[in-house]
Formats: structure tokens, sequence, C-alpha cells
């Protein structure tokens, strides 16, 4: 593995493409010391190491911003992260599904595509400025002295103005990555700002750890510390397994006879992946499941209702990380979207069609609707795997803050989504650049010349 490394260094090409992701996501890190005018930082960033957000609100934004690589602890340009964009990546793509239109730009190829860019940017601009009002108001109504009074109004224009001009840099920066660099840049952004809260995980946990027989209630011993380093493990060999785990479908192709040669005939594998939708069910349950907390929170403020105590178990019981109600619906959304993911993503009928179309087909199986039938029904059964895996995954940090009293947000970066996230994106840029390597007749990570299952 290490003559690999050197061999990434040997290639000029794969050398620079390196250095420029690196450089561009240190700028990405960089952005988060610049602050917006008009807002007291270090009130908000106090207010936030006390913990005094811990509300439904605070968790609700706090598992967004884990997933959009920003913070609104510092008040920075980039305290919106990157969500938007996926936000409107995603409109867009389910938009797609139903607004012919979108459908055939679709279908346009490289030209289709710079078009459904655009139209993405211009809906992110869009979301931009209705979040970074939001979160103005959400810094408002929990830090008292966010700004003052008097430059309030200064303090939402550059606010959202500021918000809006950091995250329509970051998506910048992702489309530089994607064509300049190695990597999607989007994910490799989030990753970002996902690892560079880890260290601060590690301190809060170090802060609780007593090893002392007469340790105080609420401190974590070796036992708690083993059983975190397990969950640890299960969810990095996890994500290795059901990232690079295939259900390979034999495919034959027709013989076809031209003058006196026979052409065709060879036998290969059609691979379907065993989690098809990555980690987007997950960021898809998780932003469904942040409205309910916050509508309710805003309900109880209403003065007929705030002795409601219907509403406050209903707040409790959808509260993240909190109730075994949440945790429930939460794997339940996660099968859905599962399902929902690959049902837009995966085309079964048009895949037959390309198959059928290239005179290859499913030994046992005419072309057509029945391969299309074969291929759906294999698909919803590995789907079903994939999507328990991703549940099992997203209550890990609820057991392990029950378990072990870490507290929730520590325990989502150290045994969660957030450890899925850095895993799938670390292995996706580890198989380019081995592809690189391997594309100039390098030597690959492994000893066998290449990782095992990363490629059909």
């Amino acid at each position: 593995m290490l003559g690999a490394v050197f061999n990434i260094f040997r290639i000029q090409d794969l050398r620079n493409k390196i250095l420029f992701t690196v450089a561009l996501l240190i700028i990405y890190r960089v952005g988060f010391h610049i602050p917006i005018p008009y807002f007291n930082h270090k009130e908000i960033a106090k207010t936030q190491a006390e913990g005094e957000t811990d509300t439904p609100i605070g968790r609700a934004v706090a598992m967004m911003q884990m997933f959009s690589g920003g913070t609104l602890s510092k008040s920075s340009l980039f305290g919106l992260g990157i969500m938007p964009y996926i936000t409107a990546s995603i409109i867009l793509m389910l938009l797609g599904e139903v607004i012919p239109a979108l459908k055939k730009l679709r279908q346009e190829g490289q030209t289709g595509h710079k078009k459904i860019q655009e139209y993405t940017r211009y809906l992110t601009v869009l979301i931009c400025i209705i979040q970074s009002m939001m979160a103005i108001k959400y810094l408002k109504a929990v830090v008292p002295g966010a700004f003052d009074a008097d430059v309030y109004y200064q303090a939402l224009i550059m606010g959202i103005v500021g918000m809006t001009a950091g995250t329509v840099f970051l998506m910048w920066l992702g489309e530089q990555i994607d064509e300049y660099g190695i990597g999607n840049g989007i994910s490799l952004i989030i990753m970002a700002g996902i690892i560079s809260r880890m260290p601060w995980a590690i301190d809060m946990l170090a802060e609780r750890v007593d090893f002392r027989f007469d340790a105080p209630t609420g401190t974590i011993g070796p036992a708690q510390i083993l059983f975190l380093i397990a969950a640890f493990v299960f969810v990095v060999a996890g994500a290795i397994l059901i990232t690079q785990g295939q259900r390979r479908i034999p495919i034959q192709q027709a013989k076809l006879m031209r003058g006196r040669r026979i052409y065709g005939g060879q036998r290969h594998y059609l691979p379907l992946r065993v989690n098809h939708g990555g980690v987007m069910p997950i960021i898809f349950a998780s932003a469904f499941m942040m409205f309910p907390p916050v509508i309710i929170s805003q309900l109880r403020n209403i003065k007929s209702l705030r002795g409601s105590t219907f509403l406050l178990d209903l707040e409790y019981a959808l509260t993240p990380g909190r109730a075994y109600t949440y945790n429930v619906l939460y794997m339940l959304l996660i099968f859905l979207f599962a399902y929902f993911w690959t049902t837009v993503q995966f085309q079964p009928k048009e895949m037959a069609k390309n198959l059928r179309d290239s005179g290859s087909f499913i030994p046992g199986l005419r072309p057509g609707r029945r391969t299309a039938e074969y291929l759906e029904t294999v698909m919803t059964r590995i789907t079903y795997f994939g999507a328990s895996f991703l549940a099992i995954i997203a209550i890990v940090p609820t057991v392990i803050n029950i378990i072990l009293g870490i507290p929730w947000l520590v325990a989502t970066f150290l045994g969660g989504t957030g450890l899925l996230i850095v895993v799938s994106v670390s292995l996706d840029l580890v198989q380019k650049i081995e592809a690189n390597l391997l594309m100039r007749s390098y030597e690959g990570f492994s000893g066998a010349g290449r990782i095992k299952g990363a490629y059909g």
C-alpha cells in the first residue's frame, strides 16, 4: 500500500488533481473563520458551547448541519453549508420524473445536463435566501445577544447576502473539484465538515472518561469504551461491506456470424448495488423528521396552547435521538426513502431495453418485459437488506447515548451516520485514485492489484 502512495505522486496528472482538491478543501475550511458583519460572534459561540440550544429546534439544526458541512455557531459565510444545493438537486431530480420538459432535458445528454445544472444554481440561490432568513430568526430566538437591536435589519441583510454568497461559493468549489480535481466535490465538502468536528467529539468523550473504581455517575469506564470501539468497528466494517456489496446478474451476449467467423457469445455480469441509495435515504428521513418538533415547538408558543400536555409529550416523542417513537418512525422513513430513491434512480425497463438492443440477455429469461420484471424483483429484495443496514446505523447513536450516557451529537460522529458518510466517500475517493493508477499500469492499493468489489 505504501508503494501505491508513492506511485500517486509519480504521476503528474494525478498528483496535480489531488493537490488541487486538497487546496480547495483548505479554502473551504478557511471560510469558516470569515465572520458576517453585525453578528455578535462571541455570544453565539458561547451559547453553542454551553449547550443552551439543546432544544427540538437546536437538535434539528445540529442534525442538518452535520449533513451540510456548515455551522451556525461561528455565524460565518459558510453557515448554511452545501445543503441548499443538495436540496435544489433533489427537487429538480424528483420534478424530472413528473415534468415532461425536465425529463426530456435529462435525455439530451451533456447539453441537457448543463441546462439542469443551470436551473439547480438558480433554485439554490432561492433556497439560500429562505434558509438564511430562517437561520437568522433561529439565532435571534435562542441567542438573546446575537445582534444589537439597532442594527438588526443591517444584520438581516448582511446575513442573507453573506450566507447565500457562501453557499454559492461552496457550490462553485464542488464543481471545480468535479472538473479539475478527483472525487465528488460536494461529497468531499460534506466529509471535510464532518471530519473537522470529530476532534471536538473525541475531546468531549475524553472529558468524561474515568477509570477509577469509585468513579462518579455519568462518567465513562473501560466497559463503555470497549462498547464504543466495537460500535465504531461495526459501523466502519458494515459501511464497507454494504457499500461494496453487489448482486451480480449473469448476462449472456448473443452470438453473431459475420462471414465465416462467430462474434459475441461472451458471458459477463450486471452488478446491482445492495445499497443503491447510499446515504441519501438517511438524509431524506432526517430532513423530514426535523420539521415535526419545530412545528410543535412553535404551536406551544401560542398562548391558548402553551400549557398543553399533549403537545409537550408529542414534542418529546418526536425530538431527535430521545424517544422510542422517534426512532421507530425514523427507521420506517429510512425504509420508505430507500425504496423511493431506488425507484427514481433504477429503471428496469430501460435497462432491459438496453440489454435487448445490445444483443444481450439474462439466461432463462425472455428479453423485454420479463427481464424488466426480474430485475425489479431482484432490486426490491436486495434494497430491503440495504435499507435494514441504514436503519440500524441510524439508531446506533441513540443506543450509545442510552447505554453510555455519551451526548447524542458526539455519538452521531463516532458511531452513526456521520461515520457512515465518511467511510462511503473515502471508499469512492480511494477507488477513483486506484482506477487512475491501474489505468497507467501501476499497482493498486491492495496486493491483488485492485480493491475487492470496487469494480463490477
